[in-house]
């Protein structure tokens, strides 16, 4: 009966430490700089105007990761750590295999990694939440299973948020989806329409836009009602240090923004 009661205070003694803690969030990017780019404006944002701390999870498709290291090294004076997770193998594959493909499965085979460093910061940290990219979803399991609020970051715009969330009402109704989707067979849509089936079990999804720029589509949201997460408007967040590629299930929108004009997708 000592025993029990010892190891209760001991367990929330370790609680009220945690409670003492500022607010933590995961942040895991799929692979490619563009994706961890906008992440990265993300994360100063909540470290810096929200007193969040912040810990970047690292996928790895065994290519090499020195830019992503140096832009996350980076940031060692903020409150931001990462963390790479080992990489995974692509044997199975064929060589011509298309980088949507290669981008979802890193994440699908990187889950195992991925949970043992959720869990490592769910003990050590007070961590609210685990945030995706737009090709993350396959992670919102692992969140969940630690009680952790899952989120999604969407560095371009509303109106392509909305049309994932239409995609498998497209799929069923039209046999045009863009240039790049036509084969419904390949493994490639297949991966796409996964993700985007999943995006509805975000706890929100963050959006790199504002109400002003695009008000029809917001109001959209709202009539949509069930079967869509709160969408939040956080835009414009921009960096001035890279050009990025944001790759999208539907299209591939690059944005390369003068120093002098800024604009939000």
């Amino acid at each position: 009966m000592a025993l029990h009661t010892q190891s209760h205070c001991g367990t929330h003694q370790h609680d009220h430490h945690k409670l003492l803690k500022p607010p933590h969030v995961a942040i895991v990017p799929t692979p490619g700089i563009g994706h961890l780019t906008p992440l990265v404006e993300l994360a100063k944002r909540l470290v810096v105007h929200h007193n969040f701390s912040v810990t970047f999870i690292i996928p790895n498709d065994g290519s090499l990761l020195a830019p992503q290291k140096k832009v996350l090294e980076a940031l060692s004076t903020l409150s931001i750590s990462y963390v790479l997770l080992p990489p995974v193998s692509f044997d199975d594959l064929p060589d011509d295999v298309m980088i949507e493909t290669k981008i979802g499965l890193t994440l699908t085979r990187s889950l195992s990694a991925l949970r043992d460093s959720v869990r490592d910061l769910n003990e050590s940290t007070r961590l609210v939440s685990l945030v995706v990219d737009h090709f993350g979803a396959e992670a919102f399991d692992v969140a969940m299973e630690f009680r952790v609020s899952p989120y999604m970051f969407l560095p371009n715009s509303a109106m392509s948020l909305l049309l994932i969330f239409h995609m498998p009402h497209l799929h069923e109704t039209t046999s045009y989806f863009g240039d790049g989707l036509q084969d419904r067979t390949s493994p490639t849509y297949k991966v796409l329409m996964h993700i985007s089936n999943k995006y509805g079990s975000a706890a929100g999804i963050m959006v790199n836009s504002f109400v002003d720029l695009e008000p029809g589509t917001f109001k959209a949201f709202k009539e949509q009602g069930k079967g869509i997460p709160q969408v939040y408007p956080v835009g414009p967040l921009h960096s001035m240090t890279f050009n990025f590629q944001v790759l999208t299930s539907t299209l591939i929108v690059v944005c390369r923004c003068p120093h002098d004009y800024i604009m939000s997708l």
